[in-house]
Formats: C-alpha cells, sequence, structure tokens
C-alpha cells in the first residue's frame, strides 16, 4: 500500500477568524487504484475535481493569514462533500462518464475508503475548528469550489456563486458586496442548492451553528493562475470587514431547510 496522504494542512493562527476549506482540491488518486480505469483526460473534467479551486484557497489563505485544510484525492474515489450515508458518496457514473473501478463496488471496500480518505479529511477540519474555538474566536468557515461554465448544452451565467443552507451571516454580505460592485452576475444558492444535510457545510457550519458559506467560481475564471489569484484579493476584500462585526462570531444555531 502507497503512502498517501489524503489531507493537506496550511498553517495559521488559532485566532484567524475564519476556516478556508476546499473539498475537491485534487485529481488525484492513491496508486493502488491506478486510474479507476479511466483514460487520463477524464482527470482535466469537473468530475474528478473543481478546477482552480486549490489555487484559489491556497492563496486566500494566504491573504487572511489564516488556516486552510485541502483534500489530497480525487472526488472520483470518494466525494468528501457528501455524508457518510449518501448514496453519491461513491459515484458510479458522474456527468455520463461511466467509472469502471466503481462500477461494481461493494459495501465493504466503500466502508474502507471512507475510513482512509472521507474521514481524515472530515477529522482535520474538525479538529481546526476545535483549535481555533479554544482561542476563544469562534471561527466562520469558507469553502471553496468551481462549477462548470455550461451544463448539459446550457450556459451557465454567474461569475461566482454563494451557498448556504440557514445562516446567512456571511452569504448575504458576501451577495451584497460582490453585486454591488456592478460587474459580476452573482448568484444566490446557484447552480446548486446550499441545503444538503450531512455535506461539509452542514456537518462543519449548521450543526455546531458556526457561520459558513460555500463559494462558487467558475472555472474558466480561475483555471490559471492568474485568475486564481485575482478572485482571492476579490474575496478576501469581501470577507475581511464581515469578519470583523462581532456578531458573526457566535454560534448560532438556525432551523435547516433540509
Amino acid at each position: 500500500m502507497s503512502d498517501f496522504h489524503p489531507v493537506e494542512r496550511i498553517e495559521g493562527p488559532a485566532d484567524a477568524g475564519v476556516l478556508i476549506l476546499c473539498d475537491h482540491a485534487s485529481n488525484a488518486l492513491p496508486p493502488e487504484y491506478g486510474s479507476l480505469g479511466l483514460q487520463p483526460e477524464a482527470f482535466a473534467r469537473h468530475i474528478a475535481y473543481d478546477i482552480g479551486a486549490a489555487g484559489v484557497t491556497r492563496r486566500l489563505a494566504q491573504l487572511l493569514n489564516a488556516p486552510a485544510v485541502l483534500s489530497c484525492f480525487s472526488r472520483l474515489l470518494i466525494d468528501p462533500n457528501r455524508g457518510a450515508d449518501d448514496p453519491t458518496l461513491v459515484m458510479r457514473i458522474s456527468d455520463g462518464a461511466l467509472i469502471p473501478g466503481n462500477a461494481r463496488i461493494d459495501a465493504a471496500e466503500v466502508e474502507m475508503r471512507r475510513l482512509k480518505y472521507w474521514k481524515p479529511y472530515r477529522d482535520a477540519a474538525s479538529a481546526e475548528i476545535e483549535r481555533m474555538s479554544a482561542s476563544g474566536c469562534i471561527p466562520s468557515i469558507v469553502a471553496i469550489h468551481s462549477f462548470t461554465p455550461a451544463w448539459k448544452g446550457v450556459a451557465r451565467p454567474w461569475h461566482v456563486a454563494f451557498l448556504w443552507d440557514c445562516d446567512p451571516r456571511l452569504a448575504k454580505p458576501l451577495i451584497a458586496g460582490l453585486q454591488g460592485a456592478g460587474d459580476l452576475i452573482v448568484g444566490d444558492n446557484e447552480p446548486y442548492d446550499g441545503a444538503l444535510a450531512g455535506d461539509t457545510m452542514y456537518d462543519l457550519g449548521t450543526a455546531r451553528g458556526l457561520p459558513h458559506v460555500l463559494v462558487e467560481l467558475r472555472q474558466d475564471l480561475i483555471a490559471e493562475a492568474k485568475g486564481q489569484d485575482a478572485w482571492a484579493q476579490r474575496l478576501a476584500r469581501e470577507i475581511r470587514p464581515i469578519l470583523s462585526d462581532p456578531a458573526v462570531h457566535r454560534v448560532e444555531m438556525h432551523p435547516t431547510r433540509t
């Protein structure tokens, strides 16, 4: 078996006030899984990872002087942003692509992947939240994702979108701030809905009463380092004043939409 590390941690002060997460940072697989029977080009697609998200995450953590936790394995192996009992935790078909290495997967293999890859990622994020909370400064959680410019032939017009369930403390001011700039189409729970029981934001944010938001950036805008830096800079400018509000740094339980 390989010495494969499922989690990347970026150090940051416990009282930073924000933790940055990247659920789909990598398209890598542990060597023992080969390519899951897929052609190399599959790993350049969104089915394998969120293109550009890792670069934005690392730069945003640097700009905010904040810790970050990133996955180091492809969502084709197991999806860190799905609940432990979600039927899409290990995908057999993704965006029309059959994944041969997952097609006949049994419950024992799913559980092994969950324990070796999914759980260490969730545990690392949870441990960071506990460390930060112990400092006396309740952390906000910002998860960075990306989405394809089109889906099934239909263009997606949003430059950026914010997904949330029941806690508006981060999402609403971020949406208002970026809409106010006048040069962006900003989505509110687009192109996906933020109410998903068991996902990373639910388990780490909603269930704990912590302020949180999932950021979706259009992939063509962050595919290269220049775009990643530009968007990290833009998000940092919007996030800093929100974090300066003491009302954000509280535990607040809200009824969910799920």
